[in-house]
């Protein structure tokens, strides 16, 4: 009756906070942006710089160094500061799936290009044809199916429930990751 109890404890402290436990190593915040915030502070409080590497670096440079560095280093929180915003994220997440989509079409259709001409360089024979017009692309299903499973199981399947899952507020572990953006 007593490990009842706990469970109980336990359980009216998980909602209590906001967190619950699931299947997919995720957990559920009612306030997705504060807890991302919390977290961004705590991990730049971690990062401590010591005093003495800066003041090494300064005596190293140059007048004309030090005001470009104080220059660069400007635009690189100016940079940083806009980036949190919305637009800015927008465009760059678009312009950089753009470029993916380029780079797919483009592999697409040299692969493309490849099976016909395999098709066509084994004109002399039938067999052997239908045998390349088969073989081609299993290979090409093989070799991206054992893919995905070696580099980002996250990515097995469409993705849709997942970004339905996210967009709910679940935070999915490494599911957002950039070994799963190559493996899909």
């Amino acid at each position: 009756m007593a490990s009842n109890a706990n469970h109980i404890d336990a359980t009216s402290d998980d909602q209590q906070f906001g967190y619950e436990q699931t299947l997919m190593y995720g957990r559920y915040t009612k306030e997705l942006g504060r807890m991302a915030k919390k977290e961004s502070i705590r991990l730049r409080e971690e990062i401590v710089i010591p005093p003495s590497a800066l003041d090494e670096d300064k005596r190293r440079a140059s007048p004309c160094c030090r005001t470009c560095l104080s220059r660069m280093r400007r635009f690189r929180d100016w940079f940083f500061g806009k980036v949190g915003e919305d637009w800015i994220f927008l465009l760059l997440l678009g312009i950089i799936m753009a470029l993916l989509s380029f780079a797919m079409d483009y592999t697409i259709a040299k692969f493309q290009t490849a099976h016909i001409w395999l098709h066509q360089e084994l004109r002399n024979s039938v067999v052997l044809q239908y045998f390349a017009w088969i073989a081609f692309p299993t290979i090409l299903l093989l070799f991206s199916a054992g893919f995905v499973h070696i580099v980002g199981p996250n990515a097995i399947g469409s993705g849709i429930p997942e970004m339905k899952t996210i967009m709910r507020g679940v935070v999915l572990k490494e599911y957002l990751s950039f070994r799963t953006l190559i493996a899909k």
